[in-house]
């Protein structure tokens, strides 16, 4: 691999598929619940890069742009765009899940528990509030490339209601549909933003590692995190966003 001449600067906003909670070691903030082995940090590594990591476990797409972030931990993040560096060279993504009650979702009612949530986003509006999202970090880092990296895959073609996961066959359904709701508007903002943004399909890329199969990349009820990114997780979606930074103009520009 060869390495740039100039320092490549990454920074990466988003919500727990991004921080990466329950994953050691949780690094300062605590309350973000972020960890120090997430797929930003073992990004910046491979590629030898600075990080800015402003992801903070529960974000919202509202929390990265205009909405500051309360946490169960008495701390409350300002909109994480406020700290992103405006010279960025590489900017990661990955967010919209909390905003369709994703992960919460399946979570509550797993443990047949009431969801606190304000009702989700129809699939229009997310797709149209990602793409605000994502204009809104244009214009603060305007020669930034924008990798908008999808959430991994929970519930694959193999995943077992009852056995996998206890849900119902009927809810496990729904939120493959949920899932599939934010695959679309992941696409669909990113699509006609393509001079500058690009989607990586980590979702459709980890479908063989969802919850139930031989290696999964994702906590389940028995071994966590709970439905969400494991170790081997991020350093699968670290080395998929890697081959993708490596190819951008940007990448190229420093070598």
């Amino acid at each position: 691999m060869d390495t740039p001449k100039k320092k490549l600067m990454i920074a990466s906003l988003g919500s727990s598929f991004a921080a990466g909670p329950d994953i050691p070691p949780q690094i300062e903030p605590f309350a973000a619940m972020r960890s120090g082995q997430n797929y930003p940090h073992l990004l910046a590594k491979q590629l030898n890069a600075d990080l800015t990591d402003l992801s903070v476990s529960g974000a919202t797409l509202l929390n990265i742009t205009v909405e500051p972030q309360a946490t169960p931990f008495n701390k409350i993040f300002p909109p994480q765009i406020t700290d992103l560096p405006e010279d960025a060279d590489i900017i990661t993504v990955t967010a919209g899940g909390n905003d369709i009650n994703y992960i919460g979702g399946m979570i509550a009612d797993s443990c047949e528990a009431e969801l606190q949530s304000t009702a989700p986003l129809s699939p229009d509006q997310l797709a149209e509030r990602m793409g605000g999202v994502l204009d809104q970090i244009h214009r603060r880092a305007p020669r930034a490339r924008v990798f908008l990296v999808e959430y991994l895959a929970v519930l694959g073609p193999g995943t077992q209601a009852g056995r996998d996961i206890p849900l119902s066959q009927e809810r496990l359904e729904h939120y493959r549909g949920v899932a599939s709701i934010l695959q679309h508007a992941c696409s669909v903002a990113a699509d006609s933003r393509s001079d500058w943004c690009e989607t990586v399909p980590i979702h459709e890329l980890s479908q063989g590692h969802a919850l139930g199969s031989a290696e999964p990349w994702v906590g389940g009820f028995s071994k966590g995190p709970l439905l969400h990114p494991n170790l081997d997780g991020m350093k699968a979606v670290a080395a998929i966003v890697a081959v993708r930074v490596q190819r951008s103009s940007i990448y190229k520009a420093l070598l």
